[in-house]
């Protein structure tokens, strides 16, 4: 089985670490990065080929910006969207349009995604 490979990027420094710390020792997932700065995000997802990125969520109820240029030019990525200041997370993906749903902010919730069988919360328009 092909491992499921994670680029963690973005701000909060802690926020990054305690993401890696709770998925690394995953063994159906490989971190292929990390990533502090947004404006080094672009040539990361370029040089690792991740299936997911994870990012920290600024305002619950909108797509980081420069996550819909990753998707319009990676629409195989998923993204997961953290933030842990209000307990939130939401799952973003391509197709025709970028979809998201809330999903459990928690390990199990985040893990769920990862690997597809996330159980959303909420439809997020």
């Amino acid at each position: 089985m092909k491992a499921i490979r994670v680029l963690v990027a973005n701000r909060p420094r802690l926020m990054r670490e305690l993401v890696i710390a709770t998925i690394s020792d995953q063994p159906d997932i490989e971190i292929v990065g990390e990533i502090p700065e947004e404006s080094g995000i672009e040539s990361a997802v370029e040089q690792t080929q991740p299936d997911f990125l994870i990012v920290a969520l600024d305002r619950q109820d909108r797509l980081p910006e420069f996550c819909q240029g990753i998707l319009q030019n990676h629409p195989q990525i998923k993204i997961i969207a953290i933030a842990s200041d209000r307990n939130s997370t939401v799952f973003y993906w391509a197709s025709l349009r970028v979809q998201s749903n809330q999903i459990e902010a928690s390990e199990a919730g985040v893990l769920n995604a990862l690997r597809g069988i996330a159980q959303p919360t909420a439809r997020l328009q």
